[in-house]
């Protein structure tokens, strides 16, 4: 069934321009700019996830069991 056509295309997440949704490998991104740019700053901790801080010493290295408390 095809998608209706108000939903062929979205904003993308980073410029906002109408991005193409079925067939477009950057999906939900416009192009691969736009993904590699927001991936960027994820990276470089420009967006965050809002939360408590977690203190250094509790985080457990992958692989290693947690202590029960």
């Amino acid at each position: 069934m095809p998608m209706p056509k108000n939903l062929e295309k979205r904003p993308c997440p980073y410029c906002r321009k109408p991005a193409l949704w079925n067939k477009n490998p950057w999906r939900p991104f416009c192009s691969e700019r736009c993904k590699m740019t927001d991936l960027g700053l994820w990276a470089g901790g420009d967006y965050r996830i809002a939360g408590e801080k977690i203190a250094p010493d509790a985080i457990v290295p992958e692989g290693e069991n947690i202590p029960p408390k």
